[in-house]
């Protein structure tokens, strides 16, 4: 009972500190009444647009979110360097794009969207469709020789620690 009533008065708990944190950064300079308001506008903002909200997030890891979230920062930039790389290196002729369709194993919408988000982020790939259905994502490749193995990566390397996230 406790975690209903809980949900009803925050119903996106995370949404609530990202947008408390990101009012207070904004803010010329931290004070506690910019906190307040901030936090105010945390749960005012969640609360009013809940009911266009699918679902609320539940089993959410924000610990193994941050380990994810170093681990595409971290491919972030070998993959600026690695199309960086390409870019200086090879000529249109001998570049081998691709489309890969990648089979989702995931089911909630926040974390097929966090995917989709992190292949469009890290350079060289980008997600352009998903199926209707929902079970798989189309992605475009700037150079590979193997598209079976980007659909796997992909599937290995965000996915897996996706799933583990979004329980």
């Amino acid at each position: 009972m406790l975690k209903r009533g809980f949900y009803w008065l925050i119903p996106h708990p995370f949404l609530t500190l990202i947008l408390t944190a990101v009012w207070t950064l904004l803010q010329n300079e931290i004070s506690a009444g910019m906190v307040v308001f901030g936090l105010i506008l945390g749960v005012i903002i969640p609360w009013g647009t809940s009911v266009w909200w699918p679902d609320t997030p539940q089993g959410f890891r924000l610990g193994k979110m941050f380990v994810y979230a170093g681990i595409v920062m971290w491919d972030i930039v070998v993959a600026n360097i690695q199309v960086a790389w390409i870019v200086l290196t090879k000529p249109n002729s001998k570049l081998c794009p691709a489309w890969v369709v990648v089979p989702l194993d995931l089911i909630q919408p926040e974390a097929i969207t966090v995917l989709a988000g992190t292949i469009t982020l890290t350079p060289g790939t980008v997600s352009a469709d998903l199926s209707n259905d929902g079970h798989s994502l189309l992605v475009h490749a700037l150079h590979t020789d193997d598209p079976d193995a980007v659909a796997r990566d992909i599937k290995q390397r965000y996915e897996r620690r996706l799933k583990e996230i979004f329980v």
